[in-house]
């Protein structure tokens, strides 16, 4: 009736089905890691200052959504760090009011235009939502800035001297 395993085929069976299983594990595996998972930090929604923290006439800079963020006409507004012309980081000069790229001398407004400079466009412009009070900035999905030579749509004048100047 019963029939003895040699110890051969027992070993054997063994082997397969371990293989059989670490197959199934690796595969399970795999398709967890290829899932698409919650976006947080940069690349995706990051929650930042309450929206009554955020200056009309100033920047307030936000590291981890890589911007800035400003009011322009009572909304909040957030501005690419990063220059459109060879992607160097584009810090506010407080002294002038504006941005000034250290790298090749783009200079921006606090709306992100561009003033003048090698600069192809405007800064990029990320979509903000107010949620609970919150600034929610979505890092995501920039917009594109217009191209450098289109009217200035804020009407600030240069506060005061480059932070930049002789530096090029």
């Amino acid at each position: 009736m019963s029939e003895e395993i040699e110890r051969r085929e027992f070993l054997k069976r063994g082997w397969m089905a371990g293989a059989g299983l670490i197959g199934v594990a690796g595969a399970w595996t795999t398709w967890d890691i290829l899932q698409p998972g919650e976006t947080a930090g940069f690349g995706g929604e990051v929650r930042t200052i309450p929206a009554e923290a955020v200056p009309d006439a100033d920047v307030v800079s936000v590291p981890a959504a890589r911007a800035y963020l400003t009011k322009i006409d009572g909304e909040v507004v957030a501005i690419s760090e990063t220059c459109p012309h060879l992607g160097c980081r584009v810090p506010w000069c407080a002294k002038s009011g504006q941005f000034e790229c250290p790298c090749h001398g783009s200079v921006f407004n606090r709306k992100g235009e561009a003033r003048e400079g090698p600069t192809p466009r405007a800064m990029s412009l990320y979509p903000v939502e107010i949620v609970d009070g919150l600034v929610i900035v979505n890092t995501g999905a920039p917009v594109e800035g217009e191209p450098i030579g289109t009217a200035e749509t804020i009407d600030e004048p240069v506060k005061g001297p480059s932070c930049e100047e002789g530096s090029h």
